[in-house]
């Protein structure tokens, strides 16, 4: 089998959405760890958009409201849009704000003491998913952990080094992973397409020059070094092109049109570059500009959790656990656990005592993983699982699950 996943930069424009959205978010948290938000963003040539509905509880947190513009400014400088020629840049760009105030209806729902139930219940109904594998020490599936690790050195050596001051902020990695069942082989193909000004063209072809392809060929097999793939490629001169890895950069010949100015951008559209690459399976809620009592977010956070838990537990090599819930009701209304046959008990006592170990309530879970900080941003740029700084990938409760087991 041969499995791929993608990573998008955070130049991507919708990774561009997605932190403008979670930008806001961070910065109403900053003032009010109490704010609700459902923040989304459109960005294309030349126009930034940003809608939705926030509740704030205090003066600061409103001014922050007030202040968006900036906040949509600053990512975007941050980000590496300084230059009009490429159709979209920080200083030029129109900004639109168009923010209202949460529904009371939901609001009461999710509010403690109001509602049918009294408890904090969930934002909305409906599914998340979470999922860990030992193939990788970051508990993620290889393609997707290679994709992102590849981005981010292209990513990094655009922002920090000198070396290619050619390349624009857009881009895109895609590996495809040879499996013999649920092992990975070997890399069979990177595609990795990456935004460029016509500096690093070649005069008579208007392509990227063959120099500038090789060095992002060479960034890409150091990465998989440095990574540990699981192939052969340490065998292969080191750093040379053989024959068991294809790596294709900017297949078309050309990408200097990009960014806003090349594809809308809106937040919530990278969902599976979000979570696990389509090795697991997804309940169809976005993440990036709703706060942590939108289960969309801070369930499939927890499920990230207790999944990489278990693995750790070692009581499985593989984990899928899927939440449900209902709004207005704290309690999950569905809790399953798929561990695909590697489990060392049956799914239905694991996830009995996940029931026991973990709280999954809309609080419970908020207070566990302090969900109720600015952090979001920065989950918005490189994939929301995987990175040992968020809260939802600590371990440590392998001795507390074992013991209810």
């Amino acid at each position: 089998m041969i499995f791929s996943s993608e990573s998008v930069f955070p130049g991507h424009p919708d990774k561009m959405a997605d932190q403008i959205s979670d930008a806001i978010l961070d910065s109403l948290l900053e003032e009010d760890p109490g704010a609700r938000a459902a923040v989304e963003t459109f960005v294309t040539t030349g126009l930034v958009v940003v809608g939705g509905e926030v509740t704030a509880h205090n003066d600061a947190a409103r001014l922050v409201l007030s202040e968006a513009e900036e906040t949509v400014r600053d990512v975007i400088r941050e980000i590496g849009y300084d230059d009009p020629s490429g159709g979209f840049d920080w200083r030029s760009c129109a900004v639109m704000r168009t923010i209202h105030s949460q529904s009371p209806d939901i609001s009461q729902g999710v509010t403690e003491g109001e509602g049918l139930h009294g408890e904090q219940g969930a934002g909305d109904q409906g599914l998340m998913f979470g999922y860990a594998t030992d193939e990788t020490p970051s508990m993620m599936p290889w393609p997707i952990h290679l994709s992102h690790a590849i981005s981010r050195r292209m990513w990094d050596v655009r922002q920090n080094g000198s070396n290619f001051p050619w390349l624009r902020p857009d881009g895109k990695c895609q590996v495809s992973m040879v499996y013999d069942g649920a092992n990975p082989l070997s890399v069979q193909t990177v595609v990795l397409s990456t935004q460029h000004t016509d500096a690093a063209t070649d005069t008579t072809t208007g392509n990227l020059d063959d120099g500038s392809r090789k060095e992002l060929e060479h960034l890409v097999l150091q990465t998989m070094l440095d990574e540990g793939a699981p192939n052969d490629i340490a065998a292969l001169n080191r750093l040379g092109l053989g024959t068991s890895t294809t790596v294709h950069v900017n297949p078309t010949g050309r990408f200097v049109v990009g960014g806003p100015h090349g594809d809308t951008g809106l937040t919530g559209r990278k969902i599976i570059v979000d979570t696990y690459g389509g090795m697991g399976r997804h309940g169809g809620g976005a993440f990036s500009g709703k706060d942590p009592s939108k289960v969309d977010r801070s369930a499939a956070y927890m499920a990230r959790h207790i999944a990489k838990n278990i693995v750790s537990a070692r009581l499985a090599r593989r984990c899928e656990i899927q939440l449900a819930y209902a709004i207005g009701v704290a309690e999950p209304v569905g809790i399953a656990i798929d561990t695909f046959g590697t489990g060392r008990e049956s799914n239905d006592r694991i996830a009995k005592a996940v029931r026991d170990v973990f709280p999954l309530t809309p609080k419970g879970l908020i207070d566990h993983l302090g969900l109720k900080r600015p952090m979001y941003r920065r989950t918005a740029m490189f994939g929301h699982f995987g990175d040992s700084s968020f809260p939802w990938e600590s371990t440590g409760y392998e001795t507390s699950l074992n013991a209810a087991i």
